[in-house]
């Protein structure tokens, strides 16, 4: 089995294992929400979501940037949804290996965080670095650095983002029949958005509790 076998398929794996499978210049983009140092949980919901794998630290970056920047193709594009501690980190290693990075966008969502109630602003926003491997040109007009849109709904995974949001990104930089690389699944969001809009995926998810989940959404689209 090759690295080409494991395109439009839910790989159970650790990303760098399948990326280090993977040919240079070989993805049209990526697009991920990784974990970054939160250790997230939510404390308001009475049924608790799967624990986030390796949501404690951002150490893996350095390897994990290095072999994105490997694997996309020139002129293309990447997205890596973080916060607001963590976006000068990503922005410092991406650049180092030679991304390009642009101005960082900011997802304005419907919801706010809890966190400190009485000592600090509730929080209502997302960052994604967005970077450049040499230079591509954004698809139809130009948009501000703000993104508006509500929060996923089905609550199947603690940070799953919104199959709007994804398909914003995905027709900003990419083309029908290109190969959208998300290495950090979750609950397969990227996947589904990229084949609804015609799009290839390959990605991996290390839970095999949300890799199910995975398969039962994409079963819903027919692929497997």
């Amino acid at each position: 089995m090759t690295w080409k076998d494991k395109i439009n398929v839910v790989n159970c794996q650790d990303c760098l294992e399948l990326m280090s499978k993977m040919e240079d210049n070989c993805v049209d983009l990526v697009l991920t929400d990784p974990p970054y140092g939160m250790s997230y949980l939510s404390s308001r919901r009475k049924d608790k979501h799967i624990k986030i794998e390796n949501d404690e630290n951002i150490d893996w970056f350095k390897d994990f940037i290095k072999e994105c920047y490997r694997i996309l193709k020139d002129d293309s594009h990447i997205y890596i949804f973080c916060n607001d501690y963590a976006i000068s980190y990503f922005r410092k290693f991406a650049k180092d290996v030679g991304f390009n990075p642009k101005r960082a966008l900011v997802w304005v969502k419907n919801n706010h965080t809890s966190g400190d109630l009485t000592g600090d602003y509730a929080n209502k926003t997302e960052f994604i670095f967005f970077a450049h491997k040499g230079r591509k040109e954004l698809n139809g007009s130009r948009d501000t650095n703000i993104v508006k849109g509500k929060k996923a709904l089905s609550n199947i995974h603690p940070t799953e983002k919104p199959v709007d949001l994804m398909y914003y990104f995905i027709q900003k930089s990419s083309k029908e029949n290109d190969l959208v690389f998300d290495p950090f699944m979750g609950s397969w969001t990227t996947a589904v958005a990229s084949q609804n809009l015609g799009r290839n995926f390959i990605g991996a998810e290390l839970s095999e509790e949300y890799c199910e989940i995975g398969r039962q959404r994409l079963r819903q689209l027919t692929l497997i």
